[in-house]
Parts: C-alpha cells; structure tokens; sequence
C-alpha cells in the first residue's frame, strides 16, 4: 500500500488507475503491534490500521480485500483471481510478503502462526478459553515477542529452539543476556531442542509438544519457527528468484524477468552494503522504503534503493535488543579480519532513578578499522543507541573516529560518556 500511495501522489486518478488487491480484511496493519495486542499493552485491534480499506479508496485507490490473486500473465498483463476474474494491468507492483513456515513434524497443522490481525485475534480469543500452558517453537524476533505476550496473560511459557542460545541473529555471549531477560519473567527456556511432535487431544486441539528433552504441556502452541518468502506466484510468472530465494530485483526495485513489474518488501533481495551481495532481510523499514521506491518508478519516476545493513530494534522480555551491521560471527564467516569488543556500562548516569545495565559489543576491520556492527542489549534508553553505530557502518567512518564523535548527555539518558563511545575506545585501544 506505500508503493500504491506513492504513485497516487504522483499520478492524478484520470492519469493512472490504481488498483490493489489483498486476500484478507484488512490493509496496511502493523504485524510488528501483534505481540503488544496479543499481550493486552493494545486493547483495540483497529488501532493497529494505520489506514483502512475505505481510507484508501477515498484517496483515489481502489482496493480490493478479500481477493486472493492466483496467476500472473506477463505476457497477456493479466491478473487471474481465485473467483475466476482477470484484471488487466500495464504495470504490475508485487508485495506478496513472506509466508510461515511450520517444521515437518505430525501435529504442526493444528497450530496457527499469528502473523495476521485475524489470526491474532483468533489466538487472543483462544487464549481467553483457557488453559494455563503454552509453548512457543523458536526463538527469534518473534519467538520472544510471543512468548512475552503470552507471560503477560499469565500463562506459564516454555520458549524451545534447536539453537544453542536464543536470538541467534545476535552472537551468542549477547543472547545469552535476552535468555537471562526471558527467564527472569518467567520463561521456561529449552535450547538445543528440537521439536518432534505437536500432541493433539482427540479434539483434535494441542495439548502439549514432544521434544528432544522430553514433553511439555501445552493448551496453546505458536509456532514462530521463520518464514520464507513467499514468491511460488511470482516465479510461476516467469519472474527470477536470486540465491536467496527471493525475488531478484535491481536498484530501482524492477522485478528480474519481467518487462513493467516492481516488487518490495520481504518477498524480494536487497543489497547488503558491507557483504557487497544480495540478502533478504525481512524488516518493515526495509519494505516501507523498497514500497516507496516501487511506487514511485511504477508512476514514471526514477528512485534508487540504496541497500540495507540490517539494522533492527526490539523490546524483548523487558530488555531492549537492537543489532546493525555485522556480528563478530558473520563478519568472520564474510572473511573480515574482525575486532570485537564487549563492554557492559550504564544506560543512564549512575545515581539516576530507573538506571540499568547495558552490553555493547562493537565490531571493527583490522587494518582499516572500519566499524562493521554493533549489538545492544540493556535497560530502557539502551537500544535506541544502535542509530548512532548504523550511521558509522552507513557511511564507513573507522572506530577510532566514531569514540571522538560528539554525542549528547544527560542524566536520565546517558551517562557522561555513551556507552557507544565507551565501546568504541576500548575497541580503539584493541586495534
């Protein structure tokens, strides 16, 4: 809807018919609020819409819920729809997302991943039904955010994941302090576990999860084992996947194989600027941006999408958790002559009410001493420090350059030296 809205603002309705199809209710929700709803910080659904079906149309689009698109004839620039309609089009933007993906294992169908509002409140009602237990398979982003939620309605969690430590897009010295954050509210945390079976009761309802360890009960199982992006239409079309297995794009956000088609968002490849090659990094930022840019040159512009560096922030387990660039992991599997550093300070002045810990471990090239990553984990105010670092990797300034870089301070924000800066000059130091 941000490529639609784009070209609206840059073609006039007698000039360019707009026309968007969605399968499900709602349009341009945030997936991101799910948790805070499913965990009651969000009492109202709605108030996840950022604009409504009925706001779009008034705005010169002309939107279409409920119609699932089936086929895509690029050389006949058609649409099919599963009622047996077509629509013709002369340009073509695809956003079709990502799609979950539930592991192989018997008694995965009965369980629903709650990636849409609708399946949301479909999970917060069978929540209200009862039972105290629940599991959640996978302890990424999501995992956490979930299991979190379903702590908040006061359930009795166990968070399983077949990695050796939670989160594992951070190293694993960093995860180890969300695993300490889950904990402390109660999680049950089983790593180095594997799921091998859903049990169902002879309702056919899940009433506990088989794993390597042993069995843990469970009335509720939210399955948040990744997705992948969901493309099996678009490559029926003709279009190119890259090694990602996402739809392969260029700078302009033109679809490979297919003459008039954009695509955005999680479905396609964006350009990592430190890896220098394609990766499919599934970030709302991403896709708002890659939106922008489709719509844009759909309407006979012409916007260049700059690439990505993987920066991301969350509040999981009431820690706040934020990455960019490279971990020490990836930057030494990338074949970087890699510097790391962890430090552990203060999220505010010492002597200030509400002050708290927080870690961060700061990357940097030998030799150049280039800034590749960051990550963060801390109290509240931490997080939000990742800017300063992505801004640094953006624009490739060194390390030691980064820990003499003018930041502000204040008591109840920082202390006199950010714990960014304090990273930088012992990393600094190292090299």
């Amino acid at each position: 809807m941000t490529a639609a809205a784009r070209a609206r603002r840059r073609r006039d309705p007698e000039d360019l018919e707009i026309v968007a199809f969605e399968r499900g209710p709602y349009t341009s929700y945030s997936a991101c609020g799910i948790p805070y709803y499913l965990g009651g910080l969000v009492a109202d659904l709605d108030a996840l819409v950022a604009r409504s079906p009925e706001q779009h149309c008034e705005n010169g689009i002309d939107v279409r819920t409920g119609a699932e698109v089936v086929a895509l004839d690029l050389d006949r620039r058609v649409l099919e729809l599963a009622d047996g309609a077509t629509e013709p089009f002369d340009r073509l933007v695809v956003a079709t997302g990502a799609r979950a993906v539930a592991p192989p294992i018997p008694g995965a169908q009965a369980t629903e991943p709650a990636r849409t509002l609708d399946a949301a409140e479909r999970l917060s009602r069978q929540v209200e039904r009862g039972g105290h237990d629940a599991v959640v398979v996978g302890a990424g982003y999501i995992g956490l955010e979930m299991a979190e939620a379903l702590a908040r309605r006061d359930l009795h969690v166990a968070l399983v994941d077949q990695a050796a430590e939670v989160f594992p897009v951070l190293d694993a010295d960093m995860g180890a302090h969300v695993r300490e954050a889950a904990e402390a509210i109660g999680i049950e945390v089983h790593t180095s576990t594997g799921v091998e079976e859903v049990l169902l009761d002879d309702d056919g309802r899940p009433r506990g999860v088989r794993t390597s360890g042993g069995e843990l009960p469970a009335r509720h199982v939210v399955m948040a084992t990744g997705v992948h992006p969901d493309v099996e239409l678009a490559e029926q079309a003709g279009l190119e996947t890259g090694p990602t297995g996402a739809l392969a794009v260029d700078d302009h956000q033109r679809a490979h194989g297919g003459d008039g088609v954009w695509a955005a968002g999680d479905c396609v490849e964006s350009h990592h600027r430190i890896l220098g090659r394609p990766v499919n990094v599934q970030l709302g930022t991403h896709a708002n941006k890659q939106g922008r840019i489709a719509g844009h040159n759909a309407a006979g512009g012409d916007l260049a999408f700059p690439g990505v560096i993987g920066t991301a922030i969350s509040r999981l387990c009431r820690r706040e958790v934020a990455l960019t660039g490279l971990t020490e992991t990836q930057a030494s599997e990338a074949g970087f002559d890699a510097c790391a550093a962890t430090v552990e300070t203060s999220a505010r002045a010492g002597y200030y009410p509400g002050n708290g810990p927080v870690w961060v471990k700061l990357v940097a090239e030998r030799g150049t001493g280039r800034v590749l990553g960051a990550q963060i984990v801390g109290a509240e105010t931490a997080a939000k420090r990742i800017d300063t670092v992505a801004m640094a990797v953006w624009t490739g300034i060194a390390v030691d350059e980064l820990q003499w870089v003018d930041l502000g301070y204040a008591p109840p924000v920082s202390g006199v030296l950010d714990p960014v800066l304090v990273a930088a000059r012992v990393v600094a130091k190292r090299l």
